[in-house]
């Protein structure tokens, strides 16, 4: 910019565009130069966010978004803290931690009581919290920025629904990250709801939690398949790639098509008799709905191991949250936003 712009900036004089100001005032205030006049508008934000560490892809892929949303606003100074993803404990003494460090926080966050303390307590100090991906319903928490879960889990139903056989009876495994995650939670009620209403026939037989781990699913889904084979899966948090190794080592290599076969083939297709004998009862191709569009479902989706993946954008989340806490910070009124669920199938699979 010009130096006579730049002046006249400084010196609260007009013929300069308010976009223009804004920055001018907000690259000062980042360099420490007093301006006369400036208000909390033109001030730098700082923003923090808390998300769960571990394996999940979607989490990783969020955290990037999230600063990479805050490195586009010359207003906003960022930091990402990842933390064990489910022990309340320490998730509430790193919100304890951030008062007076802090203007505003977005965090995925277990719904525990000491977690809603902590939050409570930041509201108290002056710091704006706002919940993302999972809420967390608390009068002290600023918005909400994330997919209707509980829809989430109905529309798992209804595409296992539509993929199964109808009106025959069908065994269904549920994988959970974590009930405390009130993310899951409401995906699961969904789930089980829409099931009981349209596919009685369709029977939950097993709800197996699993941390978000995806070692951890790879050995439960082993388990689970040498014991009692579900027809059908559906995973509600992470951990997909560890489910997905499990059913492929399971699947004799004779039943590994070399190329694609139409879905209505490969919904009823069995497996040879030489299959592992405590397998032999698993004569059947098990249909597998997960969450979350990440380069490894995108594979899964490819190769057929997964059949629909329910998508929520990260992208987008982050955009919102960002927006939602900086227009906090500066007195702005911002609503909360609900991202829209999509459902990617191996044929419409979106360019990353």
């Amino acid at each position: 910019m010009s130096t006579a712009t730049v002046d006249r900036v400084l010196n609260d004089r007009d013929g300069v565009r308010g976009k223009t100001r804004d920055r001018v005032l907000a690259i000062a205030n980042r360099l420490g130069y007093f301006v006369q006049g400036a208000d909390a508008a033109s001030q730098d934000v700082r923003v923090d966010f808390v998300l769960p560490a571990g394996t999940n892809s979607f989490m990783t892929a969020l955290g990037q978004h999230l600063l990479e949303e805050a490195a586009t606003r010359p207003d906003v100074r960022a930091r990402l803290h990842l933390i064990e993803g489910f022990d309340a404990n320490k998730l509430a003494q790193k919100l304890y931690e951030l008062r007076g460090q802090t203007q505003a926080v977005g965090l995925v966050g277990l719904d525990h009581p000491q977690v809603r303390d902590a939050i409570m307590a930041l509201r108290d100090s002056g710091v704006h919290v706002s919940t993302l991906v999972s809420d967390i319903p608390i009068s002290a928490r600023l918005g909400y920025v994330g997919i209707d879960n509980r829809a989430a889990g109905r529309l798992a139903a209804l595409l296992l629904g539509r993929f199964l056989p109808q009106h025959t009876e069908r065994k269904v495994a549920v994988f959970v990250g974590s009930l405390a995650y009130r993310g899951h939670e409401e995906r699961e009620m969904g789930f089980r709801s829409l099931l009981s209403e349209e596919f009685p026939h369709l029977r939950i037989a097993h709800i197996l939690e699993i941390g978000d781990d995806r070692d951890r699913a790879f050995a439960v889904t082993q388990e689970l398949l040498r014991n009692e084979p579900p027809h059908a899966i559906y995973n509600i948090g992470a951990g997909n790639q560890g489910i997905a190794r499990a059913l492929k080592e399971a699947r004799p290599a004779e039943a590994r098509p070399a190329q694609a076969r139409p879905a209505e083939a490969r919904l009823t297709e069995a497996w040879p008799n030489e299959a592992r004998s405590n397998q032999a009862a698993s004569a059947h191709r098990i249909v597998f709905v997960g969450h979350d569009l990440t380069e490894a479902t995108r594979r899964l989706l490819l190769d057929r191991t997964m059949d629909a993946v329910i998508d929520q954008n990260p992208r987008v989340e982050a955009r919102e949250i960002v927006k939602l806490l900086v227009a906090a910070v500066k007195g702005a009124p911002e609503p909360s936003y609900l991202p829209r669920l999509q459902v990617i199938f191996r044929e419409n699979i979106p360019e990353p």
